[in-house]
């Protein structure tokens, strides 16, 4: 498993609830920023060629803001150093904007072959009190066209809004799966640190609601067939991210980019990569130096170790310890707490396995306090 990530840092207006590494700029020289991205693909290239590429994803920010031709460019490069499996899964984010919405070919003749849009409702009033630049109607017309262009599509929705109820829940996502193919991701509203909704004082919906509308979501979508495949990831049978797959299952991947991170298994030797944060700082860096990298250090096992209990777990079929170790090196179970493990088992927050480690729906809802004991 390995995988290229394309991080794309700006939008056209930063949402309130929003605490990804966006950015809004008024004027985007996008042959230097093609530049740059293609320079800093050299820097990891060159020491991981000849892997076989499982995936691509440009995220952001709003990548659909990219011009398509960088995007062709990153995929022509990218497959100077990787070899393309077959089935590559390419992912492009966008947001449902009339004028994005046109560019769609453009970007499936640069080589995207999966959109992910981010909708987050088909409620006005509730894309006004997110922040959002589209309409309900705007990412009806978009999902439309994305399901015309493009061979596999997802769209992101958003629940727990203020006041939510659990009748309006089901009559938006009634809505969605009129509109939605094999895959769709579906998040809680979390009020985080540093955003707008944060500064302003906002709070998150009552809990019991929000635990009544995430039940309501699971046997809704399984009911047509999109199971969690992970906590807020619902697909048809083989239809399941494969980027993000990479991702909680333990993959190398590499990232690029203002903000990236990557995980790269070299010379047995687990490795974090972070890019630089600020895009300016970025940018000059690759510019000066061929590469924006804040910092790169070898990961102990007891830190990687804990990261793939955090995105593991939220898997349903959880975390698969024989293919950790392949992976990484690492066998999971001699950096988690053993008693606490039988503890979680017989309270029925975790399943009973030998080789795997599996949280079950009452351990989902408590996920973070079940890590938390597992790495005590």
């Amino acid at each position: 498993m390995f995988a290229l990530y394309v991080h794309w840092p700006f939008c056209l207006k930063k949402c309130p609830y929003c605490d990804f590494n966006s950015h809004v700029k008024q004027s985007i020289d996008h042959t230097q920023w093609r530049d740059a991205l293609l320079r800093e693909l050299d820097h990891y290239g060159q020491e991981t060629k000849g892997r076989a590429l499982t995936s691509v994803f440009f995220g952001g920010g709003t990548p659909s803001l990219m011009e398509a031709d960088t995007v062709a460019g990153i995929l022509d490069k990218a497959s100077e150093y990787w070899q393309m499996a077959d089935d590559v899964e390419v992912t492009l984010e966008a947001n449902p904007t009339s004028t994005e919405a046109k560019r769609f070919q453009d970007f499936k003749q640069a080589g995207i072959n999966r959109l992910s849009i981010g909708v987050q409702s088909f409620d006005d009033d509730v894309l006004a009190y997110l922040g959002r630049e589209h309409s309900a109607s705007e990412a009806t017309k978009a999902i439309g066209v994305a399901n015309k262009t493009f061979e596999r599509t997802s769209f992101d929705l958003i629940y727990a809004t203020p006041d939510q109820t659990r009748d309006h829940w089901k009559a938006q996502m009634k809505q969605a799966l009129d509109l939605a193919g094999d895959h769709l991701s579906v998040y809680q509203l979390t009020i985080e640190s540093g955003t707008e909704f944060h500064r302003a004082g906002k709070v998150a919906l009552d809990s019991d609601m929000a635990a009544d509308l995430f039940d309501d979501t699971q046997s809704v979508l399984a009911g047509v067939g999109l199971s969690a495949y992970e906590i807020s990831n619902h697909a048809k049978d083989g239809h399941e991210c494969v980027h993000n797959l990479v991702y909680w299952q333990g993959g190398d991947y590499i990232g690029i980019g203002p903000g990236a991170h990557g995980r790269l298994r070299l010379d047995a030797q687990n490795v974090a990569t972070h890019q630089i944060h600020n895009p300016d700082i970025w940018l000059k860096a690759v510019n000066e130096k061929g590469d924006g990298t804040a910092k790169r250090r070898p990961l102990e096992d007891e830190s990687r170790a804990e990261e793939l209990l955090i995105l593991g777990l939220r898997l349903a079929q959880g975390i698969d310890l024989p293919a950790i170790q392949q992976r990484t090196g690492i066998w999971l179970l001699d950096h988690i707490n053993t008693d606490q493990r039988r503890i979680l088992t017989n309270a029925r927050f975790l399943k009973p396995s030998k080789t795997h480690l599996i949280a079950t729906s009452e351990g989902l809802l408590r996920l973070n306090s079940v890590i938390g004991k597992l790495v005590s």
